[in-house]
């Protein structure tokens, strides 16, 4: 699927880019808001990702031409600006989803999807290593008959893992990427989901498993 991201912040944008490619999306980016207009018209992308400040046009005068013009493409405006009244402006110049920085990038991911769910043109993906499936769709972790469903920190943290499988990932890393960099939570949290995850790939009787590095981190493993 490819989606179109609007941002003028450099780092942002290139950091958003690099994620969602990670995350199997084709990604356009643009860094202003004419750029924007011409990009998006063409009508060639399954969602569009639009800073609404930025130089040459403003993301609300972009969205607003772009459904004057007939374009349906979901838009998620993304700024800065969080105020009740800014998110009622967006939402009536045509808006379907509305993420106020800072954010963590999960949380935009699973907007994305949401997003693209109610368009109808989403088809989540199945992620697989070893002998286990993780259903993007429906939480769920399968070792061929066997299942579990994931809570909704589960599914992010199993993802995390499904995504690079032998990779040593820190807890410091985990916790940053799943609750984001400005969580309130204490790092205890990220052992007890370990912890929750690893009774679950036994009940599913799964031979991957997410195995500890002593003073470096967790990798997900198959020791089929």
């Amino acid at each position: 699927m490819r989606l179109l991201v609007a941002e003028d912040e450099l780092d942002l944008a290139e950091v958003l880019a690099a994620f969602l490619t990670k995350n199997q999306y084709a990604v356009d980016t643009v860094h202003d808001g004419a750029a924007a207009l011409d990009y998006a018209s063409t009508g060639e992308y399954d969602a569009i990702i639009l800073d609404i400040m930025m130089p040459k046009l403003d993301g609300l005068a972009v969205l607003t031409r772009l459904r004057d013009a007939g374009v349906s493409t979901p838009v998620m405006l993304l700024t800065a600006r969080g105020e009740k009244d800014d998110r009622v402006t967006g939402f009536n110049a045509g808006a379907d989803d509305y993420l106020p920085k800072p954010f963590a990038p999960d949380e935009l991911l699973a907007r994305v999807r949401a997003m693209l769910r109610r368009a109808g043109d989403y088809k989540p993906p199945v992620l697989r290593f070893g002998d286990l499936e993780l259903d993007c769709g429906s939480s769920t972790l399968r070792c061929r008959e066997r299942s579990e469903r994931l809570s909704g920190r589960e599914f992010q943290v199993m993802e995390l893992f499904m995504r690079s499988p032998q990779v040593i990932l820190s807890a410091e890393r985990i916790m940053e990427r799943v609750w984001g960099w400005d969580t309130e939570a204490e790092i205890n949290v990220v052992w007890v989901h370990i912890s929750n995850l690893r009774k679950k790939l036994s009940a599913a009787g799964s031979a991957v498993t997410i195995r500890a590095s002593r003073g470096l981190g967790y990798s997900l493993e198959d020791a089929g």
